[in-house]
């Protein structure tokens, strides 16, 4: 959905957030367990920076990558930027998990992981107009929802 919405966008950039943990050569920590907050700040901090100097630089910057919202202040500070549009995709427990398991060239495998981080988005104080809760199936309709939440002003945050 995020290559399609920055694909509709002129001059547009697609940074890819999953692809920052892959950065990480030697002594990672799956993201999803308490022992990786440390490193999971500052993978977030580099991503975010660089889709805040994209953004300055004048690209419509689409973020593709987990970022809840107990995450959102450092992901917004470390953009630089004074104001981002935030949107959480939040399909069934039971969508992710076959995401999961059925996707291929993706580290991210573990459907025990995949619950708890839907858990925890779930639970997550995040407000309506940033949520879009049980998303169709269909990319393209996912991309027309979110463009016209973006169009309409609605997904704004201030940082």
């Amino acid at each position: 959905m995020a290559r399609i919405v920055a694909d509709r966008l002129e001059r547009s950039v697609l940074v890819d957030g999953d692809s920052f943990f892959s950065f990480l050569a030697r002594g990672a920590i799956a993201p999803w367990l308490p022992e990786a907050d440390a490193q999971n700040t500052v993978v977030t901090q580099a991503a975010a920076a660089a889709a805040g100097r994209y953004a300055a630089g004048g690209y419509a910057t689409v973020y593709d990558g987990v970022v809840g919202p107990w995450f959102l202040p450092t992901f917004a500070a470390a953009t630089g930027m004074r104001r981002l549009d935030y949107l959480v995709l939040l399909p069934s427990v039971h969508r992710c998990v076959d995401r999961v398991r059925s996707r291929q060239g993706h580290g991210f495998t573990d459907p025990d992981a995949a619950r708890l981080m839907h858990d925890e988005f779930a639970r997550a104080d995040v407000e309506a107009r940033h949520l879009l809760a049980d998303p169709p199936d269909d990319p393209h309709e996912v991309a027309d929802l979110a463009l016209a939440a973006l169009a309409r002003d609605r997904l704004g945050v201030a940082t």
